[in-house]
């Protein structure tokens, strides 16, 4: 699969979108944090998560027990123009 194809994919989900449009506004959370936001168990947060990290969108930063997510700086050019946009 190439990049393009994994961000479009990464994007054609309602949750993750919400992710997206939650760690833009808030720079970085734990899973727990964001799980709580959107209404979702904390295992299906994780898969989403992993499938933005898998397609180059957020970064993940490990302390402790707890695993935080953000917004990859530098994003490729199109997953930056649809950010962008939400």
């Amino acid at each position: 699969m190439n990049d393009l194809e994994k961000v479009m994919k990464a994007f054609a989900n309602k949750r993750r979108l919400e992710i997206v449009k939650y760690l833009k506004a808030n720079k970085e959370a734990s899973v727990g944090d964001i799980a709580g936001t959107i209404h979702l168990s904390l295992r299906s947060t994780s898969k989403h998560l992993g499938i933005l990290t898998a397609a180059s969108i957020l970064e993940k930063d490990q302390r402790s027990s707890l695993v935080y997510y953000r917004l990859l700086k530098e994003p490729k050019f199109y997953a930056r123009q649809i950010i962008q946009l939400i």
